[in-house]
Protein backbone atom coordinates (compact mmCIF):
# COMPACT_ATOMS: atom_id res chain seq x y z
CA UNK A 1 0.00 0.00 0.00
CA UNK A 2 2.55 2.22 1.21
CA UNK A 3 4.57 1.27 -1.99
CA UNK A 4 1.61 2.03 -4.11
CA UNK A 5 1.27 5.51 -2.99
CA UNK A 6 5.14 6.33 -3.40
CA UNK A 7 4.92 5.17 -6.35
CA UNK A 8 1.91 7.30 -7.89
CA UNK A 9 3.76 10.06 -5.70
CA UNK A 10 6.36 9.62 -7.95
CA UNK A 11 5.13 9.48 -11.14
CA UNK A 12 2.93 13.09 -10.39
CA UNK A 13 5.85 15.02 -10.11
CA UNK A 14 5.03 16.68 -13.73
CA UNK A 15 1.93 17.91 -11.44
CA UNK A 16 2.85 20.64 -9.82
CA UNK A 17 5.30 22.38 -12.80
CA UNK A 18 2.53 21.90 -15.11
CA UNK A 19 0.01 23.61 -12.67
CA UNK A 20 2.06 26.51 -12.20
CA UNK A 21 2.99 27.06 -15.97
CA UNK A 22 -0.55 26.39 -17.05
CA UNK A 23 -2.27 28.14 -14.43
CA UNK A 24 -0.32 31.30 -14.54
CA UNK A 25 -1.08 32.10 -18.42
CA UNK A 26 -4.20 34.51 -17.59
CA UNK A 27 -2.18 36.24 -15.61
CA UNK A 28 0.68 36.75 -17.87
CA UNK A 29 -1.98 37.49 -21.03
CA UNK A 30 -3.82 39.82 -18.99
CA UNK A 31 -0.14 41.80 -17.55
CA UNK A 32 0.37 41.66 -21.84
CA UNK A 33 -2.54 42.74 -22.61
CA UNK A 34 -2.88 45.86 -20.22
CA UNK A 35 0.47 46.41 -21.65
CA UNK A 36 -0.87 46.01 -25.45
CA UNK A 37 -3.68 48.66 -24.77
CA UNK A 38 -0.92 50.76 -23.22
CA UNK A 39 1.08 50.92 -25.65
CA UNK A 40 -1.52 51.35 -28.76
CA UNK A 41 0.16 54.72 -29.27
CA UNK A 42 3.99 54.17 -28.44
CA UNK A 43 6.52 53.72 -31.13
CA UNK A 44 6.63 49.77 -31.86
CA UNK A 45 10.10 49.62 -30.71
CA UNK A 46 9.16 50.20 -27.41
CA UNK A 47 6.24 48.45 -27.01
CA UNK A 48 8.79 45.32 -28.17
CA UNK A 49 11.26 46.12 -25.53
CA UNK A 50 8.80 45.52 -22.99
CA UNK A 51 7.38 42.68 -24.21
CA UNK A 52 10.39 41.08 -24.52
CA UNK A 53 10.91 41.66 -20.85
CA UNK A 54 7.57 40.30 -19.97
CA UNK A 55 8.28 37.22 -22.25
CA UNK A 56 11.74 36.94 -20.41
CA UNK A 57 10.23 36.94 -16.82
CA UNK A 58 7.69 34.12 -18.02
CA UNK A 59 9.84 32.30 -19.52
CA UNK A 60 12.35 32.27 -16.54
CA UNK A 61 9.95 30.64 -15.13
CA UNK A 62 9.10 28.17 -17.05
CA UNK A 63 13.00 27.02 -17.11
CA UNK A 64 12.82 27.38 -13.46
CA UNK A 65 10.90 23.97 -13.37
CA UNK A 66 12.70 22.62 -16.55
CA UNK A 67 16.38 23.05 -15.32
CA UNK A 68 16.13 24.09 -11.74
CA UNK A 69 13.11 21.47 -10.97
CA UNK A 70 14.32 18.57 -12.76
CA UNK A 71 18.00 18.89 -11.86
CA UNK A 72 18.78 18.04 -15.14
CA UNK A 73 22.80 18.02 -16.19
CA UNK A 74 23.39 20.88 -19.11
CA UNK A 75 26.47 19.53 -21.43
CA UNK A 76 27.55 22.37 -23.72
CA UNK A 77 30.14 21.80 -26.72
CA UNK A 78 31.43 23.91 -29.29
CA UNK A 79 31.11 27.87 -29.67
CA UNK A 80 28.33 29.61 -27.84
CA UNK A 81 28.92 33.17 -27.49
CA UNK A 82 28.47 35.04 -24.35
CA UNK A 83 26.92 38.19 -25.74
CA UNK A 84 23.59 38.37 -27.46
CA UNK A 85 23.23 38.19 -31.67
CA UNK A 86 21.13 38.51 -34.11
CA UNK A 87 20.66 34.73 -35.02
CA UNK A 88 18.96 32.24 -36.64
CA UNK A 89 19.04 29.15 -34.69
CA UNK A 90 18.56 25.77 -36.70
CA UNK A 91 18.13 22.55 -34.57
CA UNK A 92 17.23 19.07 -34.98
CA UNK A 93 13.64 18.08 -33.93
CA UNK A 94 13.08 14.89 -31.73
CA UNK A 95 10.74 16.28 -28.74
CA UNK A 96 8.27 18.70 -27.51
CA UNK A 97 11.11 20.06 -25.01
CA UNK A 98 13.22 21.22 -28.49
CA UNK A 99 11.44 24.23 -27.62
CA UNK A 100 12.94 24.85 -23.92
CA UNK A 101 16.54 24.05 -25.11
CA UNK A 102 16.19 27.10 -27.10
CA UNK A 103 15.43 29.03 -24.03
CA UNK A 104 17.79 27.14 -22.43
CA UNK A 105 21.15 28.71 -25.03
CA UNK A 106 19.25 32.03 -25.05
CA UNK A 107 19.05 32.51 -20.87
CA UNK A 108 22.70 32.14 -20.94
CA UNK A 109 23.01 34.95 -23.57
CA UNK A 110 21.00 37.70 -21.87
CA UNK A 111 18.66 36.92 -25.03
CA UNK A 112 16.11 34.80 -23.94
CA UNK A 113 13.47 37.96 -24.24
CA UNK A 114 14.57 37.64 -27.70
CA UNK A 115 13.53 34.08 -28.61
CA UNK A 116 11.04 33.70 -31.55
CA UNK A 117 9.71 30.80 -33.35
CA UNK A 118 8.44 29.79 -36.96
CA UNK A 119 5.93 27.18 -36.17
CA UNK A 120 3.32 25.12 -37.35
CA UNK A 121 0.16 26.98 -38.49
CA UNK A 122 -1.98 24.85 -36.44
CA UNK A 123 -0.60 25.65 -33.09
CA UNK A 124 -1.99 29.17 -33.57
CA UNK A 125 -4.98 27.60 -32.00
CA UNK A 126 -3.60 27.07 -28.70
CA UNK A 127 -5.17 28.65 -25.96
CA UNK A 128 -4.23 32.27 -25.26
CA UNK A 129 -0.92 31.24 -26.22
CA UNK A 130 -1.76 30.73 -30.27
CA UNK A 131 -2.33 34.42 -30.81
CA UNK A 132 0.61 35.46 -28.17
CA UNK A 133 3.14 33.81 -29.75
CA UNK A 134 2.35 35.89 -33.06
CA UNK A 135 2.42 38.96 -31.51
CA UNK A 136 6.11 37.93 -29.76
CA UNK A 137 7.40 38.04 -33.00
CA UNK A 138 6.56 34.10 -34.37
CA UNK A 139 5.99 33.09 -37.78
CA UNK A 140 3.30 30.66 -38.91
CA UNK A 141 3.62 29.01 -41.23
CA UNK A 142 1.99 25.73 -43.44
CA UNK A 143 3.75 22.97 -45.24
CA UNK A 144 3.99 22.74 -49.02
CA UNK A 145 1.95 24.18 -51.58
CA UNK A 146 0.33 26.44 -48.62
CA UNK A 147 3.55 28.22 -47.66
CA UNK A 148 2.70 31.72 -47.75
CA UNK A 149 6.36 33.36 -48.86
CA UNK A 150 4.77 36.52 -48.80
CA UNK A 151 3.43 36.92 -45.64
CA UNK A 152 6.41 35.50 -44.04
CA UNK A 153 8.57 38.32 -45.60
CA UNK A 154 6.23 40.90 -44.88
CA UNK A 155 6.29 39.93 -41.08
CA UNK A 156 9.96 39.42 -40.98
CA UNK A 157 10.82 42.72 -43.03
CA UNK A 158 8.78 44.93 -40.08
CA UNK A 159 10.49 43.26 -37.32
CA UNK A 160 13.91 44.06 -38.97
CA UNK A 161 12.60 47.75 -40.16
CA UNK A 162 11.72 48.05 -36.01
CA UNK A 163 15.15 46.42 -35.25
CA UNK A 164 13.50 44.03 -33.36
CA UNK A 165 16.09 41.74 -31.55
CA UNK A 166 15.95 38.64 -33.49
CA UNK A 167 16.88 34.88 -31.79
CA UNK A 168 14.76 32.96 -34.42
CA UNK A 169 14.22 29.51 -34.60
CA UNK A 170 13.20 27.08 -36.49
CA UNK A 171 13.11 23.23 -37.02
CA UNK A 172 14.21 22.32 -40.47
CA UNK A 173 13.05 19.10 -40.39
CA UNK A 174 9.51 20.01 -40.06
CA UNK A 175 8.03 17.60 -38.03
CA UNK A 176 9.89 15.42 -34.75
CA UNK A 177 11.96 12.47 -35.38
CA UNK A 178 10.20 9.66 -33.74
CA UNK A 179 12.47 6.35 -34.34
CA UNK A 180 9.60 4.42 -33.29
CA UNK A 181 7.66 6.33 -36.90
CA UNK A 182 9.28 3.71 -39.08
CA UNK A 183 6.93 4.94 -42.36
CA UNK A 184 7.92 8.63 -41.40
CA UNK A 185 11.57 8.25 -41.53
CA UNK A 186 11.59 5.80 -44.49
CA UNK A 187 9.65 8.36 -46.71
CA UNK A 188 12.02 10.93 -45.59
CA UNK A 189 15.20 8.88 -46.59
CA UNK A 190 13.60 7.61 -49.97
CA UNK A 191 12.66 11.06 -50.60
CA UNK A 192 16.44 12.25 -50.07
CA UNK A 193 18.02 9.48 -52.39
CA UNK A 194 15.70 10.28 -55.04
CA UNK A 195 16.50 13.91 -54.87
CA UNK A 196 20.55 12.74 -54.71
CA UNK A 197 21.05 13.97 -51.16
CA UNK A 198 22.95 11.58 -48.48
CA UNK A 199 20.43 9.28 -46.46
CA UNK A 200 20.41 10.43 -42.72
CA UNK A 201 19.34 8.10 -39.83
CA UNK A 202 19.19 10.01 -37.00
CA UNK A 203 17.60 13.05 -38.30
CA UNK A 204 15.03 13.50 -40.87
CA UNK A 205 15.73 15.15 -44.52
CA UNK A 206 15.77 18.83 -43.46
CA UNK A 207 13.06 21.41 -45.90
CA UNK A 208 14.46 24.35 -47.28
CA UNK A 209 11.51 26.99 -47.74
CA UNK A 210 11.13 28.86 -43.74
CA UNK A 211 14.93 28.72 -43.47
CA UNK A 212 15.64 30.21 -46.69
CA UNK A 213 13.05 33.06 -46.49
CA UNK A 214 14.24 33.37 -42.85
CA UNK A 215 17.54 33.96 -43.86
CA UNK A 216 17.16 35.84 -47.63
CA UNK A 217 14.97 38.42 -45.62
CA UNK A 218 16.99 38.68 -42.47
CA UNK A 219 20.64 38.46 -44.24
CA UNK A 220 21.60 42.33 -43.87
CA UNK A 221 20.42 42.24 -40.22
CA UNK A 222 21.83 39.06 -39.04
CA UNK A 223 24.98 37.70 -37.32
CA UNK A 224 25.04 34.56 -37.37
CA UNK A 225 23.36 30.90 -37.43
CA UNK A 226 23.89 28.24 -34.76
CA UNK A 227 23.80 25.05 -35.76
CA UNK A 228 22.64 23.13 -32.85
CA UNK A 229 22.22 19.56 -32.41
CA UNK A 230 20.85 18.16 -29.04
CA UNK A 231 20.47 13.99 -27.92
CA UNK A 232 18.78 13.57 -24.44
CA UNK A 233 20.73 10.92 -22.29
CA UNK A 234 18.68 7.86 -21.39
CA UNK A 235 17.30 7.48 -25.15
CA UNK A 236 18.40 3.99 -25.20
CA UNK A 237 16.50 0.46 -24.97
CA UNK A 238 18.35 -2.59 -23.55
CA UNK A 239 19.20 -3.74 -26.79
CA UNK A 240 21.02 -0.79 -27.67
CA UNK A 241 18.22 1.28 -29.69
CA UNK A 242 17.55 4.61 -29.86
CA UNK A 243 14.01 5.32 -27.97
CA UNK A 244 11.57 8.21 -28.44
CA UNK A 245 12.93 11.64 -26.72
CA UNK A 246 11.61 12.50 -23.55
CA UNK A 247 7.98 14.46 -23.72
CA UNK A 248 7.21 17.50 -21.17
CA UNK A 249 5.89 15.72 -19.17
CA UNK A 250 8.20 12.38 -18.94
CA UNK A 251 10.99 15.58 -18.79
CA UNK A 252 9.33 16.96 -15.73
CA UNK A 253 8.97 14.08 -13.87
CA UNK A 254 12.92 13.79 -14.16
CA UNK A 255 13.18 10.97 -16.48
CA UNK A 256 15.97 12.45 -18.59
CA UNK A 257 19.47 12.89 -16.38
CA UNK A 258 21.53 14.86 -19.12
CA UNK A 259 21.15 17.02 -22.09
CA UNK A 260 23.62 17.25 -25.10
CA UNK A 261 24.21 19.86 -26.99
CA UNK A 262 26.27 20.60 -29.56
CA UNK A 263 26.48 24.12 -31.13
CA UNK A 264 28.58 25.54 -34.59
CA UNK A 265 28.31 29.52 -34.47
CA UNK A 266 28.32 29.74 -38.43
CA UNK A 267 29.16 33.77 -39.62
CA UNK A 268 26.57 35.32 -41.98
CA UNK A 269 28.80 35.53 -45.03
CA UNK A 270 29.75 32.19 -44.68
CA UNK A 271 26.32 30.72 -45.68
CA UNK A 272 24.82 30.57 -49.51
CA UNK A 273 22.03 32.86 -50.68
CA UNK A 274 20.86 31.33 -53.96
CA UNK A 275 18.09 28.57 -52.42
CA UNK A 276 19.62 25.65 -54.36
CA UNK A 277 22.72 26.20 -52.96
CA UNK A 278 21.21 26.49 -49.55
CA UNK A 279 19.35 23.51 -49.61
CA UNK A 280 22.94 22.02 -50.08
CA UNK A 281 24.51 23.48 -47.57
CA UNK A 282 21.40 23.26 -45.47
CA UNK A 283 21.68 19.26 -45.77
CA UNK A 284 25.26 19.26 -45.59
CA UNK A 285 24.46 20.52 -41.94
CA UNK A 286 22.25 17.93 -41.11
CA UNK A 287 24.61 15.51 -42.69
CA UNK A 288 27.04 16.57 -39.77
CA UNK A 289 24.20 16.54 -36.82
CA UNK A 290 23.58 12.85 -38.16
CA UNK A 291 27.57 12.74 -37.64
CA UNK A 292 27.21 13.41 -34.08
CA UNK A 293 24.12 11.59 -33.00
CA UNK A 294 25.49 8.10 -35.02
CA UNK A 295 28.68 8.94 -32.33
CA UNK A 296 26.23 9.38 -29.46
CA UNK A 297 24.12 6.76 -30.07
CA UNK A 298 25.95 4.15 -32.04
CA UNK A 299 29.27 4.20 -31.57
CA UNK A 300 31.47 1.13 -31.11
CA UNK A 301 33.21 1.99 -28.48
CA UNK A 302 31.49 2.47 -25.41
CA UNK A 303 33.43 5.24 -23.64
CA UNK A 304 32.52 7.33 -27.06
CA UNK A 305 28.88 6.72 -26.73
CA UNK A 306 26.44 9.02 -24.95
CA UNK A 307 28.60 12.29 -25.49
CA UNK A 308 29.29 14.47 -28.99
CA UNK A 309 33.14 14.65 -29.68
CA UNK A 310 35.01 16.87 -28.15
CA UNK A 311 35.24 19.20 -24.83
CA UNK A 312 31.86 19.52 -22.97
CA UNK A 313 31.11 22.31 -20.13
CA UNK A 314 28.86 21.45 -17.65
CA UNK A 315 26.27 24.72 -17.69
CA UNK A 316 24.49 25.15 -14.45
CA UNK A 317 22.13 27.92 -14.05
CA UNK A 318 21.83 30.02 -10.86
CA UNK A 319 18.29 30.20 -9.35
CA UNK A 320 18.55 34.18 -9.32
CA UNK A 321 17.82 33.81 -12.84
CA UNK A 322 14.80 31.70 -12.74
CA UNK A 323 13.21 31.81 -9.09
CA UNK A 324 12.08 35.26 -9.27
CA UNK A 325 9.89 34.99 -11.90
CA UNK A 326 8.86 31.66 -10.06
CA UNK A 327 8.10 33.68 -7.38
CA UNK A 328 6.07 36.79 -9.18
CA UNK A 329 4.07 35.16 -11.47
CA UNK A 330 2.37 32.60 -9.31
CA UNK A 331 2.33 34.89 -6.27
CA UNK A 332 0.36 37.31 -8.69
CA UNK A 333 -1.93 34.19 -9.77
CA UNK A 334 -2.20 33.11 -5.95
CA UNK A 335 -3.22 36.67 -5.15
CA UNK A 336 -5.62 36.36 -7.82
CA UNK A 337 -8.16 33.51 -7.03
CA UNK A 338 -8.04 34.50 -3.28
CA UNK A 339 -10.87 36.69 -4.36
CA UNK A 340 -13.96 36.37 -5.88
CA UNK A 341 -13.97 39.05 -8.06
CA UNK A 342 -9.85 38.19 -9.08
CA UNK A 343 -11.58 34.46 -9.89
CA UNK A 344 -14.17 35.99 -12.38
CA UNK A 345 -11.35 37.75 -14.08
CA UNK A 346 -9.31 34.89 -13.78
CA UNK A 347 -12.21 32.29 -15.76
CA UNK A 348 -13.10 35.12 -18.39
CA UNK A 349 -9.58 35.89 -19.12
CA UNK A 350 -9.32 31.68 -20.13
CA UNK A 351 -12.80 31.86 -21.81
CA UNK A 352 -12.87 35.49 -23.59
CA UNK A 353 -8.88 35.67 -23.87
CA UNK A 354 -9.01 32.15 -26.19
CA UNK A 355 -11.77 33.54 -28.24
CA UNK A 356 -10.43 36.28 -29.06
CA UNK A 357 -7.19 34.81 -29.90
CA UNK A 358 -8.74 33.06 -32.52
CA UNK A 359 -10.56 35.02 -33.60
CA UNK A 360 -7.53 37.33 -34.21
CA UNK A 361 -5.42 34.78 -35.62
CA UNK A 362 -8.37 33.27 -38.30
CA UNK A 363 -8.79 36.99 -39.48
CA UNK A 364 -5.01 37.08 -39.86
CA UNK A 365 -4.65 33.92 -41.29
Amino acid sequence: MLLSLVLHMYSMRCVLPAAVLLGTAPTYVLAWGAWRLLSAFLPSHLYQAVDDRLYCVYQSMVLFFFENYTGVQILLYGDLPKNKENIIYLANHQSTVDWIIADILAIRQNALGHVRYVLKDGLKWLPLYGCYFSQHGGVYVKRSAKFDEKEMRKKLQRYMDAQTPMYLVIFPEGTRYNPELTKVISASQTFAAKEGLAVLKHVLTPRIKATHVAFDSLKSYLDAIYDVTVAFEGTVDGKGQRKEAPSMAEFLCKECPKIHIHIDRIDRKDVPEEQACMRRWLHERFEIKDKLLIEFYDSLDPERRNKFPGESVNSKLSLKKTLPSFLILSGLTAGMLMTEAGRKLYVKTWIYGTLIGCLWVSIKA
